[in-house]
């Protein structure tokens, strides 16, 4: 994908606040079960966001190489790498 849309964007500045307050709890000597928590949601953002870069990275790709289907193909593995790697 060459450019990301805002709404992606968005859900990595919503992370990236995630873990600037997760900080801030650890500063503040926190419970661990409220940071772990936070934590979980953290992770829980970043795998969905994958999720959506990747599905639409699969999507250009397979519109794109439609008259061709060994790039088809090629991207459908691709796509089903990335998603293998990010677990």
């Amino acid at each position: 994908m060459n450019s990301y849309e805002v709404k992606i964007k968005n859900r990595i500045k919503r992370i990236e606040g995630q873990l600037r307050g997760i900080l801030k709890m650890m500063d503040e000597e926190k419970d661990c079960k409220a940071v772990v928590t936070q934590l979980s949601a953290v992770r829980s953002g970043v795998d969905h966001t994958i999720g959506v870069i990747v599905s639409q990275n699969l999507k250009e790709c397979i519109l794109e190489a439609k008259h061709n289907d060994d790039t088809a193909n090629d991207a459908i593995q691709e796509a089903m790498d990335l998603l293998v790697k990010s677990r």
